[in-house]
């Protein structure tokens, strides 16, 4: 049974952290571990803050395929793994007018400047595909994105 959109978000709700995987220079695929504060319904669309100077940047400036992987539990009293894994396009945004539409508490322990931090940059990815894995149940889902 293939699940909803709607349905994969519920799923989603509670996981913190994706591993973020970006093409590097000379075809390595470099991952990183980002935070969603556990405060973002899954729609679609996937955001992140970070620094303009990172590597994750050069990469997503290179080449904008990234893949989002996700791993939390499932079923009755959370016993059954659920792994997720998106496949979409990352965008740069340096509009400081959004950052104010994705900022949540908790992000100023890394940016105690909050939106007027310098080199501060919002990456939005924007799912294509998702393959998971609920217990023994899998498939795969095509995401019709709310903001494409």
């Amino acid at each position: 049974m293939t699940m909803t959109l709607a349905e994969l978000a519920r799923k989603m709700r509670d996981i913190d952290f994706a591993m973020l995987a970006t093409h590097a220079d000379g075809g390595a695929i470099a991952a990183r571990p980002m935070s969603n504060n556990r405060e973002v319904d899954y729609d679609g669309d996937a955001w992140f803050f970070t620094d303009d100077t990172t590597r994750m940047v050069t990469d997503i400036d290179g080449d904008p395929r990234v893949g989002l992987s996700y791993q939390g539990t499932s079923g009755l009293l959370g016993m059954r793994p659920f792994f997720v894994h998106i496949e979409g396009r990352a965008v740069l945004i340096r509009d400081r007018a959004q950052f104010s539409e994705h900022w949540t508490k908790g992000l100023e322990r890394w940016w105690p400047d909050g939106i007027e931090t310098p080199d501060l940059v919002l990456i939005r990815v924007t799912g294509e595909r998702a393959h998971y894995w609920d217990g023994e149940d899998e498939g795969e889902l095509v995401i019709a994105s709310s903001s494409a």
